[in-house]
């Protein structure tokens, strides 16, 4: 990777604003879309082409979309994947539907990955503050969950496992947290 594409990703990831615009009533929580990250990203590209692209994974009986996101300057390049698993059939949607809704969940992840996205916020910020008066063990359960079944080596797990069971202390969604790790190590090392 040449030392200018590599400043460019630099620039990218140090100036790029992708906030959590979007509130999920269902489960009260702010929540950031693919589509809210692109929207941001492309005046960053600098004469950068990004692209994205999913594929299907069988892994046992169950589907997987491994989103992969490019950025390129033509001569160099830089990737980041990530995966998230079909649920077997979700209320309300054809099959297609949710073919779609995973692909954009593992598209978002993977631009995360790729621009260094970062979820945690400063500590006296107001934002943190208002976070842990809205602290909700199973907001925080659901979003370890999801993100668990995106991870795709153990290491990973472990640390996200950690931060989750920091979060969670003293708290009945502790050991559902410890389930889903235990079941996704399980799957991990499976594969």
């Amino acid at each position: 990777m040449s030392k200018e594409f590599f400043q460019k990703i630099a620039a990218i990831q140090q100036n790029l604003k992708a906030p959590k615009n979007l509130n999920n009533s269902f489960g009260n929580y702010a929540y950031r879309s693919c589509e809210g990250i692109l929207e941001s990203v492309k005046p960053l590209l600098d004469g950068l082409v990004l692209s994205i692209t999913d594929d299907v994974i069988a892994v046992g009986d169950r589907i997987y979309v491994k989103s992969t996101a490019t950025l390129t300057d033509g001569e160099n390049s830089h990737s980041v994947s990530a995966l998230a698993r079909e649920p077997m059939s979700k209320k309300g949607m054809d099959d297609a539907q949710v073919t779609g809704a995973t692909s954009s969940y593992a598209r978002k992840y993977c631009l995360n990955g790729l621009f260094a996205i970062d979820d945690s916020k400063d500590a006296d910020s107001n934002e943190h503050k208002q976070q842990e008066k809205n602290f909700k063990p199973d907001v925080v359960l659901s979003e370890f969950t999801g993100n668990a079944m995106n991870i795709i080596n153990i290491k990973t797990l472990k640390a996200e496992f950690g931060k989750t069971w920091k979060l969670l202390d003293n708290t009945p969604e502790q050991a559902k947290a410890k389930e889903v790790y235990d079941i996704r190590k399980s799957e991990l090392e499976a594969a």
